[in-house]
């Protein structure tokens, strides 16, 4: 069955945005760039809130800037193509391989994991992965924890009333001090 991964930038003190709505604090070093690149490659479909999926529309053409890198292309030449669903009840469209989100969460998630595909279903966004959690779909939480404390904004794991306990799968630090954290659900 396919496994539904939380995975998010974050800073050291829980937030993947800070007070001022920023997260420029979170642009990857070449490093961790082409760390992100390697895990894309292992996703078969992306669902995402409606500000991510305005955050990452960017990359829809991305490929069309003469001033990107060779990893930039990479990444949205992996990207691109990839099935993305947006949960959104103010979107009236979505563009690129995205789709708008015909059910509620958890009927997306049983169904992509009824259909044959390959890689993960992964979960971007903390609003949406809160409710993902609250249903108790995500099988894996990975964190990209950055050396800043940022003080406030929207938290990496909104509150919620229950107790998920986590088994350590794998750790990684990267030359810039940022930190990988990947943990499984312990079932």
């Amino acid at each position: 069955m396919r496994s539904v991964t939380y995975s998010m930038n974050v800073s050291l003190d829980g937030y993947i945005v800070g007070p001022d709505g920023g997260f420029d604090w979170t642009e990857p070093d070449p490093e961790v760039f082409r760390f992100w690149i390697d895990e894309i490659r292992d996703v078969g479909v992306h669902l995402m809130g409606r500000r991510l999926y305005e955050t990452m529309l960017y990359w829809e053409t991305a490929d069309q800037d003469p001033s990107l890198g060779d990893a930039e292309l990479e990444w949205a030449a992996l990207w691109n193509p990839l099935p993305k669903v947006v949960f959104s009840t103010t979107l009236s469209a979505v563009q690129g391989r995205a789709r708008l989100a015909s059910g509620g969460l958890a009927e997306e998630i049983e169904r992509l994991r009824a259909e044959p595909g390959e890689g993960d279903i992964a979960i971007g966004g903390a609003t949406l992965a809160v409710q993902a959690a609250d249903l108790d779909l995500i099988d894996e939480y990975r964190a990209v924890v950055y050396p800043v404390l940022v003080g406030g904004g929207i938290p990496f794991f909104p509150r919620s009333e229950r107790r998920v306990d986590l088994e350590l799968v794998e750790t990684r630090t990267f030359n810039s001090g940022v930190l990988y954290l990947r943990h499984r659900v312990a079932r």
